[in-house]
């Protein structure tokens, strides 16, 4: 990975860090998700995460190409990023249709 795409993928886990730090702390989504997003603190926190995975992929993807190590920190950026998948589809469902859902 060239320096400038690692750097410009820092800025974009940057600024998902901080949208996620504003959904945890003040509830606050982005205008183009509030439609979406059902429960803004697991929103958040899956934002982290996936802030956290960008920052492990440009980390270990600098690194050079004959360390071991370079592909174990990509793989598990890779497992970051899916369980911040996880979690985003997990905070746009529903609750369900509870009990009670039949006619009396």
């Amino acid at each position: 990975m060239r320096l400038y795409l690692g750097l410009a993928v820092g800025l974009a886990a940057l600024l998902v860090a901080a949208s996620g730090t504003a959904a945890i702390t003040r509830g606050w989504v982005p205008p183009w998700n509030r439609k979406t997003v059902r429960r803004t603190r697991l929103y958040g926190w899956a934002q982290v995460v996936m802030a956290a995975a960008l920052c492990c992929q440009a980390a270990f993807g600098l690194m050079p190409a004959d360390l071991d190590v370079r592909q174990w920190g990509t793989l598990g950026g890779t497992a970051l990023m899916l369980a911040g998948v996880l979690l985003i589809a997990a905070s746009q469902r529903t609750a369900g249709r509870g009990r009670g859902g039949g006619t009396s």
